[in-house]
């Protein structure tokens, strides 16, 4: 029997770290709600000492969870940070507290500016405190990658004498060459003592491409535990992505000696929903949950492909959740059939509210021949993103062209069903829609990226668009829109990135910012 690998998803920690891609705590329960159907051994559920909306969303999570999964909450090497992690826990079944520091020469000497003994002082201090909180506990070495072998090892086996029961070896700037990396492992793995009787879990970054390399050099060398992101999302370039390691795992076990709990099948849907919840979009080109990644082009890979799937084809479509649809969704399906599909994708709606998305249903039918399950993705998005909306889009109408005056009409409504009409003219009709769209919304921010891509394949497409855009403080918050007039998914763009801001903004009014001392990995 191979080793079982455990699959530590952090999506709802460092995936939110992305730069636009914060989420609210309704999704962060949908999320949670999928990676347990994913079967995932850990949870990080968040930061709970950064604000009070992250301590009741971890909360919220540990309740959710039962003793299904592991929840996890990080903390810097601060009590005060220790014990906002165990309160936010207190009602978990299976708690963890996830404490570190800095161990790289940079961090000790330019970020902490102290010694290595007072770091192992701090890291010891950090986890018995935990330790008497909950009887898991995680201690991370951040920016083990690029620390002193010795030192390495001194302060894990500091920190497991200590009382940690898993140990987080990261690549936090993905700095490391895989050998490299799988050598620091195994020279753990050698030379620590006590560390046959505890979890080894690597973090790894995807600045120079191979996080996905990185973690499976560490498993290679005794690594139990993987800490991943859906569609490899996090800081800068991102993290491991799940659907990477769990399948390179899956197709190179026996070499590995390895094996994950994932229920595969959950990996496309993952990614997308993760995808729509973030407005961050994935990469056609994408290995696993990419929308070309099991798309040929080529006659010759045609050719192979349709005598033997796997002249190709390495992994089996279906085994990813990536097998397309036998029910055919076009302007004459009734709600039987709209609703069976919706359940084929783990969407369950009755009543009132599957009328409602069925009405928007028929409106994008009738524009279509074929309505596919990527369409009903960007469906059910407008559908969520609507529910939380502090403005909703009545109507927009649009004159421009040669040699005329791009001009915008545009009618909003307020969360009391208050309705407003402004007028604005731009020098394209985009720019007059969110000109008229800023009279109605007064909230000041600077419009960094827009997009558009089409959602399904033919010229009547859906349109979806997503923008980013920043706050006064610089912070980023990305919308999302799809229709099937490109100018009606722009606005819809801007106003569910503004809906954002402004949630985000009521939130936190009075709420003193978090002053970094030593941050995570």
């Amino acid at each position: 029997m191979t080793r079982k690998i455990a699959i530590f998803d952090t999506t709802l920690r460092d995936g939110e770290q992305s730069p636009g891609a914060s989420m609210n705590a309704e999704e962060k329960l949908v999320i949670t709600r999928e990676l347990l159907r994913m079967n995932v051994d850990v949870i990080e559920a968040g930061f709970p000492v950064s604000s009070p909306g992250d301590f009741r969303s971890v909360r919220t999570i540990a309740e959710e969870v039962g003793d299904k999964a592991v929840v996890c909450a990080l903390s810097r090497a601060v009590i005060k940070d220790i014990d906002s992690a165990a309160d936010a826990l207190r009602f978990a079944a299976r708690p963890r507290i996830h404490t570190g520091i800095g161990v790289s020469p940079s961090h000790l000497h330019d970020k902490l500016r102290i010694t290595e003994e007072v770091a192992i002082e701090r890291a010891v201090a950090a986890v018995r405190h935990a330790r008497r909180r909950v009887d898991d506990v995680e201690f991370y070495a951040e920016d083990a990658g690029r620390a002193d072998y010795e030192f390495l090892v001194r302060i894990v086996e500091s920190v497991i004498a200590a009382g940690a029961t898993v140990v987080n070896i990261p690549d936090t700037t993905g700095y490391s060459l895989p050998d490299e990396f799988g050598r620091r492992i195994g020279y753990l793995m050698e030379h620590v003592e006590g560390i046959e009787g505890i979890t080894l879990s690597v973090h790894c970054h995807n600045d120079l491409g191979m996080a996905t390399a990185l973690s499976l050099a560490g498993v290679a060398n005794g690594a139990t535990q993987v800490e991943c992101t859906i569609n490899g999302l996090g800081e800068r370039a991102g993290n491991t992505a799940v659907e990477e390691v769990v399948m390179a795992v899956r197709m190179h076990g026996e070499e590995l000696d390895a094996h994950t709990d994932i229920v595969t099948t959950e990996l496309t849907r993952a990614s997308r929903l993760v995808s729509s919840i973030t407005g961050i979009s994935v990469q056609p080109n994408k290995a696993i949950v990419g929308a070309n990644a099991f798309a040929h082009s080529s006659g010759i890979h045609q050719d192979g492909v349709i005598k033997k799937r796997d002249t190709y084809e390495i992994i089996n479509p279906s085994d990813v959740g990536a097998s397309g649809s036998s029910i055919i969704l076009t302007a004459r399906s009734g709600h039987a059939a709209l609703r069976a599909r919706l359940e084929a994708l783990n969407y369950h709606y009755e009543g009132e509210a599957l009328g409602r998305l069925y009405d928007a249903f028929l409106d994008v039918a009738d524009k279509k021949k074929e309505v596919y399950d990527e369409d009903l993705e960007a469906l059910v998005g407008e559908h969520t993103r609507n529910a939380t909306a502090v403005y909703l889009l009545k109507a927009v109408q649009v004159s421009c062209g040669v040699p005329l005056i791009a001009t915008a009409t545009i009618t909003l409504a307020d969360r009391e069903g208050v309705e407003t009409t402004e007028v604005a003219y731009g020098t394209g009709p985009v720019d007059a829609v969110y000109k008229a769209v800023n009279k109605v919304v007064q909230v000041d921010n600077d419009l960094t990226e827009f997009s558009v891509q089409s959602v399904t394949r033919g010229i009547d497409a859906l349109g979806e668009v997503t923008v980013r855009i920043a706050a006064p403080d610089g912070e980023v918050f990305s919308g999302r829109g799809a229709d099937g007039d490109i100018i009606v998914s722009s606005t819809k763009a801007y106003l569910n990135a503004l809906n954002r801001m402004i949630n985000k903004t009521t939130a936190q009014r009075g709420q003193p910012k978090l002053t970094p001392q030593d941050t995570a990995e």
